[in-house]
């Protein structure tokens, strides 16, 4: 047992996760050869995911979604996902599904559905992973679009869909104006959560959290330009759903192991990190990888990732109840596997004779 051996191993709440961008590579390149859709020429599989901003990074995004047309495919690229959570120890995850980028290409919504709700049905049987899901709207779309968003969100509730996001390019497209669409969503019953700092600035937090009235913020990196705001957010207790492989790609952070890495930042100020994985094929990682670079690069310990894994149950949108019942059987859990962690690090230290 070591520290990566210990990340690996602690049970996990996967919290920030799109299904468009945790589509296996393999399964891209079989579902778009599959569906016709053609791909930019490409040697090895891996070089068609290039890119060094968000913007770039969305175009291979929307083209991943292009490849995926009918409720087979929804089903697959669901059950690989959720697989790949529970290889990392994930026991609930709550992903994104961005409806708007299939719609485009003639996918109904009801096709989506169809085949993501059975795999999580699936998943749940064959490993005991639960899983919620949360349509996420494009920003760039607009209120209107928004609204019409949240009306067919709502025509097709169950209880598997839990909430909605706000997500896609976030720098031109403040949260602000959206209010009516997640006032109306949290009237409805829904969870509320959005992409802010990621690539826009602090005030978009602050503007997710006051007038979305968001309950956790996806990433939310760039509060570290407002110190007080981050006193705000620590005082209240806020979580962030952050991911540390993106952000070497999507914003100016390029060195987890830099002192000054956004997340180190928040961490030292006494946020409320999760660690997250985002779109892992995209970017080589998967949840557990995403552990041991919190412990290797961004220097979490077991005492920090112990409380970043506990912290995601209660970042979560599951009930109180199973919240309680899973604080303390973690609790347990993990303190079982710091004790193994603490006689592994005693032995392995020189013993000093005299």
């Amino acid at each position: 047992m070591d520290l990566a051996s210990f990340a690996r191993r602690i049970p996990k709440i996967e919290l920030h996760l799109h299904l468009e961008g945790a589509v296996r590579p393999s399964t891209f390149v079989e579902l778009a050869r599959k569906n016709a859709v053609p791909l930019p020429a490409f040697g090895e599989i891996g070089e068609l995911y290039r890119y060094d901003n968000l913007p770039d990074f969305l175009k291979i995004y929307d083209l991943v979604s292009r490849s995926i047309r009918d409720a087979d495919d929804f089903h697959r690229i669901t059950y690989e996902m959720l697989k790949s959570c529970a290889a990392s120890n994930a026991r609930h995850v709550e992903f994104f599904v961005s409806a708007h980028a299939h719609q485009a290409h003639g996918v109904a919504y009801e096709t989506m559905l169809s085949g993501i709700l059975a795999a999580m049905a699936d998943i749940e049987t064959d490993t005991g992973l639960t899983s919620r899901l949360i349509p996420a709207h494009s920003r760039e779309l607009g209120l209107e679009r928004g609204l019409e968003f949240l009306d067919m969100v709502l025509a097709h509730r169950s209880d598997a869909i839990i909430g909605i996001g706000l997500d896609y390019n976030e720098a031109p497209f403040p949260p602000a104006p959206f209010q009516p669409l997640f006032e109306r969503a949290k009237q409805a019953g829904l969870h509320v959560t959005a992409h802010a700092g990621e690539g826009g600035p602090a005030a978009n937090v602050r503007d997710s959290l006051e007038i979305l009235g968001v309950e956790r913020i996806d990433h939310g990196y760039h509060i570290v330009d407002d110190p007080a705001l981050v006193e705000q957010c620590r005082e209240a207790g806020t979580f962030f759903t952050c991911c540390p492989s993106t952000t070497e790609a999507t914003t100016k952070w390029r060195d987890l192991a830099a002192p000054d890495h956004a997340i180190r930042q928040m961490l030292d100020a006494g946020l409320n990190v999760t660690i997250h994985s985002d779109d892992p094929p995209m970017f080589a990682t998967d949840l557990a990888n995403e552990y041991v670079l919190a412990a290797s690069k961004l220097r979490m310990d077991a005492p920090m990732l112990k409380k970043c894994a506990l912290d995601s149950i209660r970042a979560s949108w599951l009930d109180e109840g199973t919240k309680r019942d899973w604080l303390a059987a973690w609790t347990t859990e993990i303190d079982g596997l710091m004790a193994e962690l603490d006689a592994a690090t005693a032995q392995s230290r020189p013993r000093v004779t005299s």
